[in-house]
């Protein structure tokens, strides 16, 4: 029973002190300190009785009791606290000295003057509380009165002396500061012996000798406060007046406050309107909320990083939960996710971010698709596949065409981190309509370069099932883009194709866009064909080769970097191509792609690395697709390829992929093209009606002279060749349905 009443009550007390030297502040031991339950860090001040003097003591009880009492957003924060016959314990906030801020500051890359001047408004708004609202008279004003929180916030302390500006009514009179510390005599202002003034004016004087002290060390002697060193120009009138001969010409503190903050003061700037708008956000309407998050993106940059870590990320983690700010917040937030670390980054962020893309506001979706590459690393892959690429997922299928482009960027970060699942079968899925459905020729583009950049990550099954399938479609888009594209990809995987496959389905594809209407798509064409044939020949010359050649066909899915060498080839700046495509190009009627020499020289613009910007404005339609597609969804339509392939003729090696992906590829190198007319027609290109830039051949000029020759007009050419090509569908599926014979009795028609 005795033991209860001798227990230690600092041993009781709730917070623990870290042992670590500690900082001397007044008669106050400053030390580093935690909440025993939560861990939260504070500060917490200890004086012991046993080493103060008897007025020593006084002031601290003194102090202890104000900070009890006083409670202003810029005056140091009581937590807790502790009174013994030993010691007092003072549990504030977590601060370090203004004094050792500046210092570090200095050391780390300077103070800067954006920081300073919230800091003063801060003091200056405090001393005012104190002046005008309490009555009070702080009395002990300096650089060693002044704290600086987590956030970079400046906090008025040592309330030591702090008195009733009329005298303390209980007639207990506090020491002065200079009895205590004979050091502090120079900042006494020189009318201390009479009194006169206004009862501020000892309050401002030592305000001046604060700022001195700020920007040019400590004060040496009075004398020195003429001197105005390093202080900024736009501050030096206030200043002079703080530390003026009269005191009666001394300005009251918020009158201070309102000089510096009129046009072209010291604290009129963008960091000090910030600051002020987030200490008043919340009785903020909802618009000036959102103007104030578009322009804070622009201001980040030059505010100190301990500022946006701290105060500017709640208000945007708040502003997100709690105020409908919407996608406006998302760019200031991931500004300031570059200050966190990574554990801070999955603590704080990822959660918003998570439950960002569940959202159902296009804005916020395509800002999170645009700006993925900011997060992706912190995410990892349980919430990827459960949680964010079952939203992603739908930007495919929206209507919006700038959704479904920023979609399929964004499987180029989110593939390394998707399960079998979701890549090899819902994603290409997705890529396999996208390719042959999409309106938008930029999309139907950028879906084919998507597919060749993360081929690596498919497993060996599904790149031999797809690739030269998507690849060959590509190669018969109507947009020239496209089918540059198509040809770049086969080169860009060719690690992944065997001997056979070459020789028998890739060289046969490529070889029928040797004769493509844009010079870019050929040139490609080209080139794929030369290495190609190099590997046929390497083969040849030595068979041993083929295991060396064919080594990755078979390979389980590469870490990323494995198809980085075509990074450069996809449409150019896809927003911006789509968004040009809708507002400056509508589809001619009939839906036929106005093809001519601006188009063609603008294709090898268009084949730039996706993101970058677009060149040339470029007057242009994609054609439109059929909307009679087959139940598989799969068949590409007449206008993708240059004629539907029999059924049951599909290439060996396609079967597995089905109504996915190919089937309706024709076996080019048994179909030899028929002539002059037939090609022209095929690729939409009227050789007799352009003026400029135009592929000529002789193929071409033959047809041309022939019927040039026979007196034909531009109209009559053209119903010619309509006439002509409608008759040899004709023909060929009259010669399909012969090929088939009769159909039996309840048999399923399968055309």
């Amino acid at each position: 029973m005795w033991s209860f009443f001798a227990r230690d009550p600092v041993k009781d007390f709730g917070y623990e002190i870290l042992p670590d030297s500690p900082e001397r502040s007044g008669i106050w031991s400053l030390h580093r300190g935690k909440r025993k339950t939560s861990g939260e860090p504070v500060s917490v001040f200890v004086y012991e009785v046993s080493q103060g003097t008897e007025q020593q003591t006084q002031l601290a009880k003194a102090a202890f009791k104000r900070m009890k009492t006083l409670r202003h957003p810029n005056i140091l924060a009581y937590v807790d606290g502790l009174e013994t016959d030993k010691s007092l314990y003072l549990v504030t906030e977590q601060v370090t000295p203004l004094a050792v801020h500046l210092k570090a500051q200095t050391e780390k890359s300077g103070v800067g003057e954006l920081e300073v001047s919230w800091g003063l408004h801060q003091i200056v708004k405090a001393l005012s509380f104190l002046v005008n609202d309490c009555h009070l008279l702080h009395n002990n004003m300096g650089i060693w009165a002044i704290f600086v929180d987590r956030a970079g916030e400046w906090k008025l302390g040592a309330l030591d002396h702090v008195a009733p500006e009329q005298g303390d009514p209980s007639g207990i009179s506090l020491p002065e500061p200079k009895s205590v510390y004979p050091d502090m005599e120079k900042y006494d202002p020189p009318e201390m012996s009479n009194n006169s003034g206004e009862k501020w004016a000892g309050e401002v004087w030592r305000l001046g000798c604060l700022i001195w002290e700020v920007f040019n060390g400590p004060l040496p002697r009075t004398s020195s406060l003429r001197s105005l060193g390093k202080i900024p120009k736009s501050l030096v009138p206030h200043y002079c007046e703080l530390v003026g001969a009269n005191p009666r010409a001394r300005p009251n503190p918020a009158r201070f406050l309102q000089n510096c903050r009129a046009p072209g003061g010291f604290l009129s700037n963008s960091f000090v309107e910030s600051n002020l708008f987030l200490e008043e956000i919340q009785i903020k309407e909802p618009a000036e909320k959102q103007q104030f998050f578009q322009e804070l993106s622009d201001n980040l940059d030059s505010f100190p990083e301990d500022f946006c870590k701290h105060k500017v990320l709640p208000q945007l983690l708040t502003a997100f939960e709690f105020g409908n700010a919407g996608a406006v917040i998302l760019t200031p937030l991931f500004k300031v996710g570059k200050f966190l670390s990574a554990d801070e980054y999955q603590q704080k962020i990822i959660p918003v971010i998570v439950k960002m893309f569940s959202s159902t506001d296009r804005a916020m979706r395509i800002r999170l698709l645009q700006q993925m590459e900011q997060f992706i690393q912190y995410l990892n892959e349980a919430a990827v596949n459960s949680q964010i690429f079952p939203h992603v997922v739908h930007g495919f299928t929206d209507t919006n065409p700038a959704i479904r482009e920023q979609t399929v960027k964004s499987m180029l970060l989110l593939a390394p981190k998707l399960n079998e699942t979701n890549l090899n079968q819902e994603l290409m899925r997705q890529f396999a309509r996208l390719q042959a459905r999409d309106e938008q020729g930029p999309i139907r583009c950028n879906t084919t370069v998507c597919l060749g950049k993360i081929a690596s990550y498919l497993n060996a099954g599904t790149r031999q099932r797809i690739l030269i399938s998507a690849f060959s479609r590509a190669t018969k888009d109507p947009f020239p883009a496209s089918r540059a594209a198509g040809v770049l990809g086969f080169a860009a995987t060719h690690n992944y194709y065997s001997i056979t496959e070459i020789a028998g389905r890739i060289l046969p594809t490529l070889c029928t866009v040797t004769v493509d209407p844009d010079k870019n798509v050929r040139d490609q064409t080209f080139k794929a064909i030369k290495s190609f044939l190099s590997k046929l020949e390497m083969v040849s010359e030595d068979p041993a080769k083929l295991s060396e050649i064919e080594k990755d066909v078979e390979s389980s899915a590469q870490p990323a970097g494995a198809s980085s060498s075509w990074a450069g080839w996809a449409v150019t700046g896809v927003s911006s191509l789509t968004s040009k495509l809708i507002r400056n190009a509508p589809v001619t009627e009939g839906g036929a792609t106005p093809e001519g020499s601006e188009t063609a020289n603008n294709t090898a613009s268009s084949c730039g690395a996706i993101g970058a910007p677009a060149r040339s404005s470029t007057s242009m339609a994609v054609k439109k697709q059929s909307s009679d597609w087959s139940s598989s969804g799969w068949d590409a339509d007449d206008s993708w390829s240059n004629e539907k392939e029999g059924q049951g003729q599909s290439s060996a090696g396609e079967e597995g992929w089905g109504n996915d992906w190919g089937e309706e590829e024709a076996d080019t190198a048994k179909r030899p093209l028929p002539e002059g007319v037939r090609l022209a027609s095929e690729y939409n290109w009227d050789t007799s009606s352009t003026g400029k830039g135009s592929f000529q051949n002789d193929l071409f000029a033959s047809v041309s002279q022939r019927n040039n020759a026979a007196g034909l007009s531009k109209a009559e050419l053209s119903k010619k060749k309509r006439e002509e090509r409608r008759k040899e569908l004709e023909a060929k599926r009259a010669e399909r349905k012969a090929a088939k014979g009769p159909l039996k009795l309840g048999a399923r028609k399968l055309d």
